[in-house]
C-alpha cells in the first residue's frame, strides 16, 4: 500500500455515483475502440496504402508477399506509437498532479532536455551513432535531470513550485549546452537534427525490446499511485490528516515521470505536447479523480500520437512529416486556448 488511508474517503476519491461510473466505464471501452482502429490506420496509411484485408492478412497470416512486408515494417512503429504515447500521456498527468498544475508537461522538469543532452554527448564526444545506442544515454540522461530536479528542489522537503523552478533552471542550462555542442560539431548538428524533431520512423523491434522493461515498470508505478496523488491534491494538510506519506508520494512520483518520459524520449526523441493535452482534456470530463485520469490518458495519448503520425504521413506524400512537428502543430494553438481558458475562469 502506497497510503494508508482511512475508512472515509475524501472529496477526490469518494465512490462516484454508479451512473457515472458506469458512463466512465464504458468511455474507456469506447476510447480502447477508437485506439484499434488508429492503430489500424498506421498501419495501413503511408506511402502506399493497404486495405483492412491485406492489414488483416499481414498480421495474421504473413506469406511474404509486398504487402505483408509493408504491415512489418509498420507494425513496430505503430507499436512504438502506443508505448511512447501512453508514457508521455502517464508521465503528464503524474506531474500535472504532482506540480498541481494543468498546464504542466514532462519539460517542465527538464527530462525531455535532459534525454536531448545526453544524446548530443553521445554524439559529439563519444562516437555513437547507432539509435540503440542513443536509447540508453537518452534515458541516463533523463533519469539524471530527474535525479537532479528532485535534490534541487529540496528532495524530502520538495514542493510544487521548488520542482517547477528547478526545472526551469536546469532546462535553460541545458538548451544552452546543447547549443554550443551543435554548433560548434557539425556531425553532431546533422545526426541530432532527426532526432530532435520527435519521429516514429525509426522504429525497431530491437528499440522496443530495450525500452519496454523501463515503460512497463513506470506504467505499473504510475498506476498505483492515483490514490495518494488524489490525498496529495487535496493539500499537505489534509493529505497528511488522510495518512498520505506525502515525501513518498512525490519521489515515486518523480521516479515515475522519469522512466516514463526518459524511456519515451529515448526511443523517439522529444515529442511535445502529448503530455500536456491529453491529460488536461481528460480531466475535463472525468473530473479530478486520477483513478480515472491515468487510465483514460494511457489509452488517449496514443490516439492522438499514432493520428499525428498519419496526418504526417499523408499531409507531405511521398515524403512525410515528423510526429513531433505535427503535435506541435497542434499542440501549440490547444495550449494558448487552454491558457486563456484558465485567465478567463480566473477573472
Amino acid at each position: 500500500m502506497l497510503v494508508d488511508s482511512p475508512p472515509e474517503e475524501h472529496a477526490v476519491t469518494r465512490a462516484a455515483p454508479p451512473t457515472r461510473r458506469a458512463i466512465r466505464a464504458v468511455g474507456l471501452l469506447v476510447s480502447a475502440a477508437i485506439l484499434v482502429l488508429v492503430a489500424l490506420a498506421s498501419i495501413a496509411i503511408g506511402a502506399k496504402e493497404l486495405s483492412l484485408v491485406q492489414v488483416w492478412h499481414g498480421l495474421f497470416q504473413g506469406s511474404g508477399t509486398y504487402g505483408d512486408v509493408v504491415v512489418g515494417e509498420r507494425l513496430s512503429r505503430t507499436v512504438l506509437g502506443l508505448l511512447a504515447g501512453a508514457a508521455l500521456g502517464l508521465s503528464g498527468a503524474v506531474l500535472q498532479a504532482l506540480t498541481r498544475n494543468p498546464l504542466a508537461d514532462p519539460g517542465l522538469l527538464g527530462i525531455n532536455v535532459g534525454a536531448s543532452a545526453a544524446v548530443v554527448t553521445a554524439i559529439a564526444y563519444f562516437g555513437v551513432t547507432s539509435l540503440s545506442g542513443y536509447v540508453w544515454f537518452a534515458f541516463f540522461g533523463a533519469a539524471a535531470v530527474g535525479a537532479l530536479v528532485w535534490f534541487l528542489g529540496g528532495s524530502r522537503g520538495a514542493t510544487p513550485v521548488r520542482l517547477a523552478l528547478a526545472g526551469t533552471a536546469i532546462s535553460a542550462a541545458l538548451y544552452g549546452y546543447l547549443q554550443a555542442v551543435m554548433i560548434m560539431d557539425d556531425a553532431a548538428l546533422g545526426k541530432m537534427r532527426f532526432w530532435t524533431v520527435g519521429s516514429l520512423a525509426s522504429a525497431t523491434d530491437a528499440t522496443i525490446t530495450q525500452v519496454l522493461p523501463f515503460l512497463a515498470a513506470g506504467t505499473v508505478l504510475a498506476l498505483l499511485l492515483a490514490r495518494p496523488l488524489n490525498a496529495l491534491a487535496m493539500g499537505e494538510d489534509t493529505a497528511r490528516a488522510l495518512g498520505a506519506h506525502l515525501n513518498r508520494t512525490r519521489a515515486l512520483s518523480m521516479l515515475a515521470a522519469t522512466v516514463l518520459c526518459g524511456a519515451a524520449t529515448a526511443a523517439c526523441g522529444p515529442i511535445v505536447f502529448v503530455g500536456l493535452m491529453v491529460p488536461h482534456v481528460v480531466r475535463s470530463f472525468t473530473g479530478p479523480d486520477l483513478r480515472w485520469i491515468l487510465p483514460y490518458a494511457t489509452i488517449l495519448s496514443p490516439v492522438l500520437l499514432l493520428g499525428a503520425d498519419v496526418i504526417g504521413r499523408i499531409v507531405a506524400r511521398p515524403a512525410e512529416l515528423q510526429v513531433g512537428v505535427v503535435t506541435a502543430i497542434i499542440g501549440g494553438p490547444v495550449f494558448i486556448l487552454l491558457v486563456r481558458r484558465r485567465r478567463t475562469a480566473q477573472l
